[in-house]
């Protein structure tokens, strides 16, 4: 096996392999730790982490809202590893030199040009769709795709199938036929 790709990025297979060994051990962990199974997940975080944002700004409001009395607003392992998975990001793109700022991605700006705002509007509405969604199934596609083959779980893999496939379909839509 190749532990880097052709432009020296790392490799999929091995980034791969890493992400299910720490999947193994967050359930290992939290299950001797906390007595109950966790699994990977990151959606809740950032609900969290509006909440704790907001409890500084409407402490009244945060403290009678439903949703933050059931859902506990904390510094959690899993708030830890979303911390990790930004950390890790930027260490791993540093350290294979593939590290870039870039306002707007090569692929957008040849299909709707170079306008950053434009961009940012797309994205930034792209994301309440993704976390509304997230919320609804009561949780993200890579968390539920991540936990659910852990255990075989066939709603897991019908799911992932699904996931995958809205996916390309979206992406031939909004992007249209690769020419190259």
């Amino acid at each position: 096996m190749k532990w880097k790709t052709e432009d020296g990025g790392w490799s999929p297979y091995l980034a791969g392999a890493l992400l299910g060994l720490l999947a193994i051990a967050s359930v290992f962990a939290t299950t001797q730790l906390l007595g109950k199974t966790n699994y990977l997940g990151a959606s809740t975080t950032f609900v969290r982490a509006a909440g704790i944002i907001e409890r500084t700004i409407s402490p009244d409001r945060v403290a009678t809202n439903e949703y933050y009395t059931e859902t506990k607003l904390r510094v959690d392992w899993q708030f830890m590893l979303v911390v990790g998975i930004v950390l890790g990001a930027f260490i791993s793109s540093t350290t294979d030199k593939s590290f870039k700022l870039e306002g707007v991605p090569p692929t957008w700006e040849k299909r709707f040009g170079p306008s950053i705002g434009k961009r940012a509007v797309v994205a930034f509405f792209g994301g309440i769709i993704a976390m509304v969604g997230a919320r609804l199934a009561d949780g993200c596609p890579s968390g539920h795709g991540l936990s659910g083959m852990m255990q075989l779980s066939v709603s897991a893999f019908v799911a992932l199938g699904m996931f995958f496939g809205v996916g390309v379909l979206v992406a031939r839509i909004v992007y249209g036929r690769r020419t190259s």
